[in-house]
């Protein structure tokens, strides 16, 4: 066919090859970028692994433990319900908060399960921002918890 336009290669494939690469972003600066081996990620219905050569999603986030595991070690972040885009073996982070998983104290849990209750819920919008300030709090105690285990 004369004329025909030659298909190019394809440029969101993920390969085996280069690292894997996380970036997590909030509102305010691009908290994290590193190289990692593997990042499991606190999604809305369980965890999810992902490794080099993953196949391309998009997925929503809850609230709790992001870990990092690279050549140095496991690094563990407590990140707020966001979304996760894998592309190219760049896994990419939009959340509302990130902090490191050390800085997450019971007192935190606290004062966020104190701040669920107190939200009312009397119709569809209050009902979900109640329901999404339990489960911050709910991620908050699951690496609270683990600090006091490590």
């Amino acid at each position: 066919m004369a004329g025909a336009r030659q298909p190019e290669p394809n440029q969101m494939s993920n390969t085996a090859s280069g690292p894997l690469r996380l970036i997590v972003v909030t509102p305010e600066r691009a908290v994290l970028d590193e190289a990692a081996e593997m990042v499991i990620l606190p999604m809305i219905d369980g965890e999810l692994g992902v490794q080099r050569g993953r196949a391309p999603l998009i997925g929503r986030l809850g609230a709790g433990e992001l870990r990092l595991n690279s050549e140095s070690g496991v690094t563990r972040w407590f990140i707020d319900a966001g979304f996760v885009q894998v592309r190219s073996n760049v896994v990419t982070v939009l959340t509302a908060k990130a902090r490191p998983a050390s800085e997450v104290t019971p007192e935190m849990v606290i004062a966020a399960a104190n701040e669920a209750a107190a939200l009312p819920a009397t119709n569809a919008v209050e009902r979900a921002n109640k329901a999404k300030a339990n489960d911050r709090a709910s991620g908050l105690k699951r690496v609270a918890d683990k600090n006091i285990g490590a």
